[in-house]
């Protein structure tokens, strides 16, 4: 049986959802419950805070990106826990115009399937009864998806939360919590948004404060008793692997890869071999095949290019046997990387592809990819879901396509990834492998 869930979702994106979420996953867990978090959306950070704060794992579910069985073996994780936390992503309702897998990929959609009752974080700093009039909106938009109440963030003081107050009583709409305005509880942040986890100077003492102010300022048994669920889990299998014997890159160059990923193969019996090319380690020489995930080699470019046995390794791997990469790994596969200083790196040199930091381009959004060319695990013509978030530009691309690449709205996009070889890259993130 799944447990009950709440899902953590606000209007829009900065209102401090993420610092609430691991606060609540720490304080509930702190009380001797077992938290289950998910995060709905691609986002590849988050999960690792998650598990920091609720000491499990944490899991990304996407219904643009997953279908729905793939869904609902990801839901089942929560089979043992006692109450499932989900951070939403955006603003609640906020997804693509064109249906994926099984829908847009908005948190309200997740929420709606799993039967969770959405704890809207309301940013109220310069309003005051006003910002009932918005939580009423979110309440109104979607009457079939059930409203918990509200947790008020950042209150300038005493008036300013009566005042508050006040609007969410006469909206009718329950408000589980009031958090001061301060400062010091912001996390850091990059490019990409937040940093790393395995980054941050001092993640446990964050989390405790997290949760020491949540506890000060929520009431967590009436957030307890909102939650709620469908009862029935999934049978439904995780992914297959690529291979029986997976040597992935993991350190603070190469750290995104999706976490019902990482599981699925583990559970279809692959040994999953973590190792560090920060660290200079050579590629486990039984490995069937290498996986480079995403992550920040930009901002190690200089320790990757001077990595010499991570990358002959590497390059004698590839003459026999498959390397994937995405994003940051497929960048380190290719022949240079132009650091934001404009300074250029010499990377593994198995694919032409030269990319650059110093002219930053955004590239965010949901892929859909058809292969015209094998990858490590698939064959071609096989259809993948994905996800793409980076502001590195292509300068030189001479190898050929590994895939038609399509964004949600099925308009085609210029990164269609190359192959060479037993090499392949992509630049967004594989998340599922499509049915159509």
């Amino acid at each position: 049986m799944l447990p009950k869930g709440l899902m953590i979702s606000a209007p829009s994106s900065g209102t401090g959802k993420t610092t609430v979420m691991l606060g609540l996953l720490r304080a509930i867990s702190d009380l001797g419950l077992t938290v289950q978090p998910f995060k709905s959306g691609p986002d590849y950070i988050d999960p690792a805070f998650h598990h920091a704060a609720a000491r499990r794992p944490s899991f990304n579910l996407d219904t643009w990106s997953m279908d729905q069985p793939l869904f609902t073996a990801i839901s089942a994780q929560a089979v043992g826990a006692d109450i499932a936390i989900a951070e939403g992503s955006m603003g609640l309702f906020d997804g693509v115009a064109s249906k994926g897998a099984s829908g847009f990929g908005s948190s309200a959609e997740t929420a709606m399937l799993m039967g969770w009752p959405v704890v809207l974080v309301v940013d109220v700093s310069g309003q005051a009864q006003s910002a009932a009039a918005t939580a009423l909106g979110f309440a109104t938009y979607a009457p079939e998806l059930p409203l918990a109440g509200v947790i008020l963030n950042r209150v300038a003081s005493p008036r300013h939360e009566r005042l508050a107050r006040l609007g969410f009583e006469k909206a009718g709409i329950s408000v589980l919590g009031v958090l001061p305005r301060r400062g010091d509880l912001a996390l850091p942040e990059r490019h990409l948004g937040l940093i790393q986890a395995v980054e941050h100077p001092d993640l446990e003492q964050a989390i405790t404060n997290y949760a020491k102010f949540l506890n000060d300022n929520i009431d967590i048994q009436s957030l307890i008793k909102a939650a709620s669920g469908v009862g029935a889990a999934g049978l439904d299998p995780l992914p297959k692997p690529p291979a029986q014997k997976i040597a992935i890159a993991r350190d603070a160059a190469f750290s995104f890869t999706y976490p019902h990923l990482l599981k699925g193969w583990r559970e279809h019996g692959a040994e999953v071999i973590p190792f560090s090319p920060l660290q200079n380690d050579e590629v486990p020489a039984d490995a069937d095949v290498v996986w480079l995930p995403g992550g920040y080699p930009e901002l190690h470019a200089g320790r990757l290019a001077a990595a010499s046995q991570f990358m002959e390794s590497l390059r004698l791997h590839a003459k026999s046997k498959p390397v994937h990469g995405e994003c940051g790994g497929y960048m380190a596969m290719g022949t240079a990387l132009i650091d934001k200083d404009g300074k250029k790196h010499n990377m593994a040199g198995l694919l032409g592809l030269v990319t650059s930091y110093e002219k930053r381009k955004f590239h965010l959004g949901y892929r859909f990819a058809q292969l015209k060319s094998p990858m490590a695990g698939f064959a071609s013509a096989t259809a993948l879901r994905g996800h793409e978030f980076h502001y590195s530009t292509i300068l030189e691309q001479p190898d050929a396509p590994l895939a038609d690449v399509f964004d949600a709205d099925s308009q085609k996009v210029p990164e269609t990834g190359s192959h060479k070889g037993h090499a392949t890259g992509t630049f967004f993130h594989f998340i599922s492998e499509a049915s159509s």
